[in-house]
Formats: structure tokens, C-alpha cells, sequence
């Protein structure tokens, strides 16, 4: 069986320097916002290209204090992809702020930049935008858009860790940016962690006291804060991985180069472009006859997953929220498939999986 994802396996290489850092934070008795947290915020920031790096408990909170910090008036609007994951439209719902949904280029999956500007009224606030699946949007034309109207611009980096639009990394185009390190993520950790990237130095010093309670001295309050931090053991082990991360991206391109070059045409592949460096946190393909196919995969021994199946405005969470039509997120819900693309999957079982599905029947 090719599994999708084998997290034992995709961690083996680290399990010694887990085991010896894990002791060393036991023994420091030292457990929140310690030596761990600055080393791994530090090595973040420099490896990103960022001034600031504040680590926080997990991605969504990473997006909820990035909106948060800004203390928007409440009803105002955030502009954001229609086929994002749950979480990014919740951070926006959480701020008492409403989701505007702008669909996406139907062959990069990022938001469509020519879509924006009809969306932007008065009550326009910030674009919040997805580097989904791992390949960076298409940042000049937002840029100039966000410019132009004087937007506050918020990137969710959950899924593109290492990413480049035109050699510059995704994380440094925002005025505040969040990752996630889940553990199937690029760089992931070995639970919920999440970390907010800026180089604006007042957005710096907010999020560290909103993510302690409003605090940046104990036991005095400051702002209305949360209680969103990065585990020192957790930033111990991101740290380890972090070393490792043009690796993991490496190992998941020449994956992506097999895909590229062996699937058959009857197949929707990712599209690639030399402006953009893509990580493939998640190697996706499109078929009519998606949910066949995944049932033919499994049945020749391979897992696959599907990232994902219900489209943000058809969630039931999301009734009276989101409103509007939004027929290519709704068409890439309905057709999209994840093709096993993990540091442990090798090349040989990618060869393995382009052929199976080459031999698919429509």
C-alpha cells in the first residue's frame, strides 16, 4: 500500500534530536515562552527573510491575531480566496469582520487578482490572501491593488513554507503573515503550532502581548489579549526540521517533477511557471469522475486524499455567512484530488502511482 501520509516515518530521521531536546526542555523546567520559543522565532525570521517572527499555538491563531492586532471596526470587510480552507474564513469571522469571497484562477487555484478590485467598497479593509497548496499567489498585481486602496495585506502561509514569487519568499509581501506548522505541514511540528511573520515593528510588539493575555509584563494587561503560544517543546522540534526544510521541499519537487512528467493529459495537473517556486505541500489533480477514481487508487493500493471536499460558502457552518456563487471553487471541490506527495513517499512509488492512474477508465 502507498499511504497519502506516514508521519512515523516522516519523522524517523529527527526521532534522536526530538528525544534529546525534549529532555532538555524537561530539565530546564523552564516550559512556556522560553529559550526554545526565541531560537526557533529568530531561526524563523532569518530563514524567511523577515525582522519578526512570534510564535503562536496553531495556524488559525496565527490569522485570528493578524486581523486581530489591526482592531478593525467591527463589520468591516476582508477580501479572501472562495475555495480556502475553513480556517482562513473563520479567523475573519472571529474578528467580528465579514468574509468576501473572490474566486480563483481556475489554473494556479490562488485568488484571481483581476477578481479584486470588483470587490473592494468602503467597507474594505485588508485582502487576505492563501498560498494554497504550496505555490505562492501572484503577488504584483495584489500588490499594486492593495496599494492603490491602502489595504492592510495578511498572506496565509499554512501551506508554503519555502515558497518564492519571482526569488522572494512568501511571508515578507504582507504586512502580517501567518504559518502553520500542523503536523503534515512542509515544516511541521508534533502537534499544533503556528507562527505570525512581520517586519513591522508596531504589529511586532501587539501580537506578542495579545498572544499573552494582552501582557507583556507579567500580571500587567495592556490590550484585550489571548492565549495563543508556541510549546517550547514543540518550538524545540521545529527548530530540529527547520534545517531540514529545503530538503523536505526539494524531495517534494523532484515527487512533483514524476507527476509532472508521466501523468497522461486526462488529468488537470498543477500548472508550473518558472516565476513561482513551488513547495507541493499537496500534489492536486482534477477529474470529472473524482470520487471514482480515489476508489479505484485505494483499490490498486494507493491513498489519496481530497483537499477538500465542500467548497467554504456550502458548509453548514457557514449558512447566512457566505453568500454568493462561486461556480470554479464549487467545480475544483467537486474534481479535486490529492496524490500521495509526502517526505516518505519515494520517487519508485510516484513512478507506481502515475501509472496506475494512467491506466484509469473514464
Amino acid at each position: 500500500m502507498i499511504e497519502y501520509e506516514n508521519l512515523k516515518k516522516v519523522n524517523a530521521p529527527f526521532f534522536d534530536d526530538f528525544n534529546k531536546i525534549s529532555s532538555e526542555v524537561i530539565a530546564s523546567g523552564w516550559y512556556i515562552l522560553g529559550t526554545q520559543v526565541s531560537r526557533f522565532e529568530s531561526e524563523f525570521a532569518e530563514y524567511n527573510g523577515n525582522k519578526y517572527c512570534i510564535g503562536v499555538a496553531s495556524g488559525l491563531d496565527a490569522l485570528i491575531l493578524s486581523l486581530r492586532a489591526k482592531n478593525f471596526e467591527p463589520g468591516s470587510e476582508v477580501i479572501v480566496p472562495s475555495n480556502t480552507y475553513i480556517a482562513t474564513i473563520l479567523s475573519i469571522i472571529q474578528n467580528n469582520l465579514v468574509p468576501i469571497l473572490v474566486e480563483p484562477d481556475p489554473l494556479t487555484y490562488n485568488i484571481n487578482p483581476k477578481e479584486i478590485e470588483a470587490k473592494i467598497t468602503n467597507k474594505t479593509k485588508a485582502i487576505m490572501i492563501v498560498h494554497l497548496y504550496g505555490k505562492a499567489c501572484e503577488m504584483d498585481p495584489i500588490l499594486k491593488i492593495v496599494n492603490t486602496h491602502n489595504l492592510m495585506l495578511i498572506e496565509d502561509c499554512a501551506q508554503a513554507h519555502g515558497a518564492t514569487y519571482k526569488g522572494k519568499k512568501i511571508g515578507t509581501f504582507g504586512h502580517c503573515n501567518a504559518f502553520s506548522f500542523y503536523p503534515t505541514k512542509n515544516l511541521g511540528a508534533l502537534g499544533d503550532a503556528g507562527a505570525i511573520v512581520t517586519d513591522d515593528p508596531t504589529l511586532n510588539t501587539d501580537i506578542r502581548k495579545l498572544r499573552n493575555y494582552g501582557s507583556d509584563k507579567k500580571y500587567y494587561n495592556e490590550l484585550l489579549g489571548y492565549n495563543s503560544r508556541l510549546d517550547e517543546i514543540q518550538a524545540g522540534f521545529l527548530s530540529i526540521k527547520l534545517r531540514k526544510l529545503d530538503e523536505i521541499n526539494l524531495h517534494k519537487r523532484k515527487l512533483a517533477r514524476i507527476y509532472e512528467e508521466n501523468i497522461n493529459s486526462n488529468f488537470q495537473k498543477p500548472i508550473l511557471h518558472p516565476d513561482f517556486y513551488d513547495v507541493f505541500h499537496i500534489y492536486n489533480i482534477l477529474h470529472e469522475d473524482r470520487d471514482r477514481l480515489k476508489d479505484y487508487l485505494l483499490e490498486n493500493g494507493i491513498k489519496t486524499e481530497i483537499h477538500y471536499p465542500v467548497a467554504p460558502h456550502n458548509q453548514e457552518a457557514m449558512k447566512g455567512i457566505l453568500k454568493g456563487s462561486f461556480p470554479i471553487s464549487q467545480k475544483i471541490h467537486a474534481n479535486t484530488l490529492s496524490l500521495p506527495i509526502s517526505f516518505s513517499t519515494t520517487e519508485e512509488e510516484a513512478m507506481q502511482v502515475a501509472k496506475v492512474l494512467n491506466q484509469f477508465k473514464s
